[in-house]
C-alpha cells in the first residue's frame, strides 16, 4: 500500500507557517512528509528559504510523520557536517527520518565562492561523499583525500537504525548511476514515459528500496485561479535539468522563465479544480511504479489544498498513514 505524504516547500512558505502547515498535513491523513534544502528560492515571487535541518527537528518533534530531505554534500555543506547532522536526528527520532542525497545545483552551491564543477565532477564528488558518510554512521574514524578532503573526522553521537541514504535523480542516467549505492530513489514528476524509464534505469542497475515522487499541483476550486497560482509560483520550474542545474540566482531564473508559455506551466505543474482529477493523475504514478507520493501544492497558501485533498483525494489512493 502506498504512502502518502506532503512535500514542504521552504522557498515558499515561512519555516513558522511551514511548521503550522504540516501539522495540518497530519490532520488531513497525510502520512510522511518531505522538504528540499535550498539557500535561495527559485524565484522572488516566492520569497522564502528557511534553513531545512533545524526545521525538521521542530517538525518531527510536532508530528508523528516519517520525514525526508533532499540535500547536496560536498560543496555548500562539508561530508562530515552532512554525516552528524543526519546522525542527530535519526538518535532522536528512531526509523523517521531519510536524507536523500544528490549532486546539486550551482542556485544553492555558488555561494562558497568555490567553481561550480561539470556534472561528471559532481556526481563523482557525490559518490565520495556517501562513502565518507555511511563510514561515519557506522562509526568509524575518517580520512579521504580526493574531491573532498577529511582529517580525521568521526560522529560520536549515533542513530539506531541508521537512516536510508536515498539517491535523488531526474534523469534515467543519473537512476542507474546512483544504484550502486542508494537505499531508495525520490525524482520528480515528469511525462509518464521519462518516469518509467527513470524506475527501470533504477531497478535493471539494481536498485534496492522505495522509489519515491513529488508531484507538483496546482488546485484551486476555480480553474483560473489554480492555473494563475501556477504560473506565479512555478514558472521558474519548467526548464531541463541542465539548465536547472546551471542558473545560479533566483533573478536568473526569473529572466529565463519570462517567456515560459501556458504549455511549458501545465508540463511542470498538474492544474485542476477537479480533486477527481487530481486522485486520477496520482493514481497513474502509483500504477508506474512509486511506493511513495509526496504532493506539492505551488501555491503559499496550503489550508484549502489540504482540507480538500485530505477530505476527498487520500481516500481515493488507499494511501496508509
Amino acid at each position: 500500500m502506498a504512502i502518502i505524504g506532503f512535500h514542504a516547500s521552504h522557498e515558499q512558505i515561512s519555516p513558522r507557517q511551514l511548521l503550522a502547515d504540516v501539522r495540518a498535513a497530519e490532520a488531513a491523513g497525510f502520512a510522511a512528509a518531505m522538504c528540499s534544502d535550498h539557500l535561495t528560492p527559485w524565484s522572488a515571487r516566492q520569497g522564502h528559504s528557511g534553513f531545512a535541518w533545524s526545521w525538521l527537528g521542530a517538525a518531527l518533534a510536532v508530528t508523528s510523520l516519517r520525514f525526508g530531505v533532499v540535500h547536496a554534500p560536498g560543496q555548500r555543506y562539508h561530508p562530515a557536517i552532512t554525516a552528524q547532522m543526519i546522525a542527530t536526528l535519526g538518535e532522536m527520532f528512531p526509523g523517521r527520518f531519510w536524507a536523500a542525497l544528490g549532486s546539486g545545483q550551482a542556485m544553492n552551491e555558488h555561494v562558497t565562492g568555490d567553481p561550480w564543477p561539470r556534472k561528471e565532477v559532481r556526481d563523482r564528488r557525490l559518490e565520495e561523499c556517501v562513502d565518507v558518510i555511511r563510514r561515519l554512521l557506522a562509526g568509524e574514524e575518517v580520512t579521504h583525500e580526493g574531491l573532498v578532503t577529511v582529517d580525521r573526522a568521526r560522529v560520536w553521537s549515533l542513530p539506531g537504525p541508521v537512516p536510508a541514504l536515498v539517491a535523488a535523480a531526474v534523469t534515467p542516467a543519473t537512476a542507474a548511476r546512483v544504484a550502486a549505492w542508494a537505499d531508495g530513489l525520490v525524482t520528480v514528476n515528469q511525462p509518464a514515459d521519462t518516469l518509467r524509464r527513470v524506475v527501470d534505469a533504477y531497478r535493471d542497475a539494481g536498485g534496492r528500496g522505495e522509489v519515491r515522487l513529488q508531484v507538483h499541483v496546482s488546485y484551486d476550486p476555480d480553474p483560473d485561479r489554480a492555473l494563475a497560482i501556477a504560473t506565479d509560483q512555478w514558472r521558474t520550474n519548467v526548464f531541463p535539468p541542465e539548465i536547472a542545474w546551471e542558473l545560479d540566482t533566483a533573478a536568473a531564473f526569473d529572466a529565463a522563465a519570462r517567456h515560459a508559455s501556458e504549455a511549458d506551466v501545465h508540463r511542470a505543474v498538474r492544474v485542476s479544480a477537479d480533486p477527481a482529477q487530481h486522485a486520477a493523475w496520482l493514481a497513474e504514478y502509483l500504477e508506474i511504479g512509486f511506493d511513495e507520493l509526496y504532493i506539492h501544492h505551488v501555491g503559499q497558501q496550503q489550508a484549502a489544498f489540504l482540507d480538500v485533498f485530505g477530505a476527498h483525494v487520500l481516500p481515493q489512493l488507499g494511501g496508509r498513514s
